[in-house]
């Protein structure tokens, strides 16, 4: 059973968050529903969170905290772990004092505690060496990602970053452009950890697809914060794909908290492709028409699929699609497959022993065989 309350306030009460009149409802509605846990849908700082939980009697956490422990819950990897782990501690050092967080589990015997050093002190060095050894974990897993996205931009492969609200359907349209087996599910934030893989575009040139963690509306800072190594990947990005979920009553607000999102990360000037999914569980006059830049899919149903790989062959800017015209010696058989891989045959004709071909190839690969280009 449960139960929910809600305040409007045009301004917070500093000790409590809400008045003493529903804080007074609150306590009453504990007690009548014996309730073991309260949640609020904001952020109390830690004295809001003892003096609520001082007059209820009863475990109160807020929506950071929530988040937190949905986090915890999905993390699958290693650096998963470890993020949704920083987080948690760094949360929670500004909480010992009051709660009197017993942490002796995490060491103990002669030498684990200074003379005269009180329990909080010796649970807060513990938390801050704990902290320090996964910032410097983290680090390593950032500094060999790095190196990998170095490689990657060695060769002018174009990278694409899905992005969008927590349950849009991020990972399941991640599988349909991929024909990977990512793990997919409409639980919140079931991807807390980068994927990548390469897609074959229309043009039949490459590019590198990435799928990320789901934002949400009042995304705590410290969740952004501990997730850098994996947002790294959004900055790297040459085009974003925002996916909508079209069948959510609330995707205008999801929408927004995604851009809000986007611009505290300073990602706001980035490409940006919207992509609104789940179209087979709406109507067809739901379909946002009017909107510039974006169209309509069904990841689970592979509906719009191929329009979208063509829009996004159209939007790289990074090695954008160009016409050319070669000529070719027959014995340059390997060079002429090289150009078949990457580009799009127009038009080919044999002269003698030569080969001429008109394609559609980006312009990085023309660039390297312009000894061949004519008409240019």
């Amino acid at each position: 059973m449960s139960a929910r309350l809600v305040q409007e306030r045009e301004h917070y009460d500093a000790a409590t968050l809400i008045g003493s009149g529903k804080l007074r409802e609150l306590e009453e509605a504990t007690q009548r529903f014996q309730a073991e846990i309260v949640i609020f849908d904001e952020n109390l700082s830690p004295a809001q969170q003892r003096n609520i939980e001082r007059r209820i009697g009863c475990r109160v956490i807020d929506r950071t905290q929530l988040i937190l422990d949905i986090f915890a819950s999905r993390a699958r990897t290693r650096e998963g772990k470890l993020q949704v782990e920083l987080a948690q501690l760094n949360y929670m050092l500004p909480r010992l004092a009051g709660h009197g967080v017993e942490l002796s589990r995490l060491g103990g015997g002669i030498g684990t505690r200074g003379p005269g050093e009180t329990k909080l002190e010796t649970d807060q060095r513990k938390i801050h060496k704990r902290i320090h050894k996964i910032e410097e974990e983290l680090e390593r897993v950032r500094s060999h990602r790095g190196l990998h996205r170095a490689h990657r931009q060695s060769i002018p492969v174009p990278a694409i970053s899905l992005v969008g609200y927590t349950n849009a359907g991020k990972s399941t349209l991640f599988n349909a452009l991929t024909q990977a087996r990512a793990f997919a599910s409409a639980r919140l934030f079931a991807t807390l950890d980068p994927l990548l893989r390469r897609i074959k575009l229309p043009s039949n040139r490459e590019a590198v697809l990435s799928d990320t963690v789901g934002f949400i509306h009042k995304l705590p800072t410290t969740l952004v914060s501990a997730f850098r190594a994996t947002l790294e990947e959004l900055a790297q990005a040459d085009l974003l794909l925002h996916v909508i979920d079209l069948s959510s009553p609330h995707r205008e607000q999801q929408r927004d908290a995604v851009l809000r999102v986007l611009e505290e990360l300073k990602l706001s000037a980035k490409p940006v492709l919207e992509v609104y999914n789940k179209i087979d569980l709406c109507p067809a006059p739901s379909a946002p028409g009017c909107y510039v830049n974006s169209l309509c899919v069904s990841a689970t149903q592979g509906l719009g699929v191929d329009n979208l790989l063509q829009r996004i062959d159209e939007l790289l800017s990074s090695d954008p699609l160009v016409r050319a015209r070669f000529l070719f010696r027959q014995t340059n058989g390997d060079l002429l497959s090289r150009l078949y891989a990457c580009g799009r045959l127009i038009e080919r004709s044999y002269v003698d022993d030569q080969v001429l071909v008109e394609v559609e190839a980006p312009q990085s690969v023309v660039d390297r065989l312009k000894k061949f280009r004519i008409g240019a």
